[in-house]
């Protein structure tokens, strides 16, 4: 099901541009160069409107925050909500800190999201507006389990209706809906939780599938959170004697790089709720 919404993204190469984390925006760039689209990373206030106007989509990721960088985060996301972009809110860390939730609060208020993707203690925070998220790790009590998934599902579709836009739990099983349904994907490896910024690189890889499938956007953020957990299977496969984090994460972009249709369809492990 999943494989043709990433033959879309490789078919109109989308430019997505990305005010992401400092400490990933190496990694979250060849993603989306490995899947078949363009990045592009500008977070200074007077460069993000034009920017942005270029672009097809925002990624906007709140991981290393400073006050200049946030105004051009609000200034991104109205341009784009102006000109009908794709929008994506990572929230990273919210939770952790004041300056990291009242940013995160304040960018949904403020602009049209099309997809909020974070872990989900991050997504509790966003709907309580306070939480108890530990850096930028799920709280270990607030993980989706088997044992509280009908919860969690509940829980995500009642937000997702809340904030009319598609909501992403992403951690050991992940759940993306649109307030009436959710897909529960189970693809992917508990060593990703190891390599720093997988979840930007989701992000900037979900924002790709957004502009790629305007009509479908549900199943185009399931598609891409499905090709992530693929692509982590895929690399460990790959991994041999002597290798570790570093090289897992090169082996993670280069089965994005690799990764067609076909693959994705054969792969993908999820169910519908």
């Amino acid at each position: 099901m999943f494989g043709k919404y990433l033959e879309n993204v490789r078919k109109t190469a989308p430019l997505v541009h990305n005010i992401t984390n400092y400490v990933t925006v190496n990694d979250v760039a060849n993603i989306l160069l490995a899947c078949g689209a363009s990045p592009i990373m500008s977070d200074e206030p007077e460069d993000v409107e034009d920017i942005t106007s270029i672009c097809g989509g925002l990624n906007i990721n709140i991981g290393t925050l400073h006050k200049s960088s946030i105004n051009g985060m609000f200034a991104a996301g109205k341009k784009a909500n102006e000109l009908h972009h794709m929008t994506l809110l990572d929230p990273v860390g919210a939770g952790a800190s004041k300056l990291r939730t009242d940013t995160a609060i304040g960018l949904m208020s403020e602009i049209n999201f099309h997809v909020i993707r974070g872990n989900i203690s991050e997504i509790k925070t966003l709907a309580t507006g306070s939480g108890t998220t530990k850096g930028v790790d799920a709280d270990v009590a607030d993980a989706v389990t088997e044992e509280n998934l009908d919860a969690a599902v509940t829980f995500v579709k009642n937000f997702a209706k809340a904030k009319d836009c598609i909501v992403a739990i992403t951690g050991v099983i992940d759940l993306v809906s649109d307030g009436e349904t959710c897909f529960v994907l189970r693809n992917g490896r508990k060593e990703m939780g190891k390599i720093t910024g997988t979840g930007c690189q989701l992000s900037g890889l979900m924002t790709a599938f957004l502009v790629a499938n305007p009509d479908n956007l549900l199943e185009a953020a399931a598609a891409s959170v499905c090709a992530m957990g693929l692509a982590g299977e895929i690399g460990w496969s790959n991994m041999v004697e002597g290798d570790g984090n570093s090289t897992y994460r090169n082996r993670i972009i280069d089965a994005i790089y690799n990764m067609n249709g076909e693959i994705l369809d054969k792969g993908e492990n999820y169910e519908i709720r």
